[in-house]
């Protein structure tokens, strides 16, 4: 199995917060850990905007309408940081 095939499959059924990581959990039962500091729009909200997520698609990626962010579950995999 391709690194890509991994990716599709993987799809988010929950999102999660320390004081300072974004932890992704993973229908497949896998969880993903990443700094905050990876995305400054994250590292900056309150924690009611953090809270306020929704999932893209069937779990392709997670969207914070207050403060217009999305991130893909593959680009989090590939441990792609937001663009800035």
């Amino acid at each position: 199995m391709t690194i890509s095939a991994v990716e599709a499959q993987a799809l988010a059924r929950d999102v999660a917060f320390t004081e300072d990581e974004m932890i992704v959990s993973l229908v497949d039962g896998r969880r993903i850990a990443v700094p905050l500091a990876w995305f400054p729009r994250l590292a900056a909200a309150s924690r009611a905007q953090l809270e306020n997520w929704g999932l893209l698609g069937d779990g392709e990626g997670i969207h914070w309408p207050d403060l217009d962010e999305d991130i893909s579950v593959a680009g989090l995999l590939r441990g792609k940081r937001a663009a800035g």
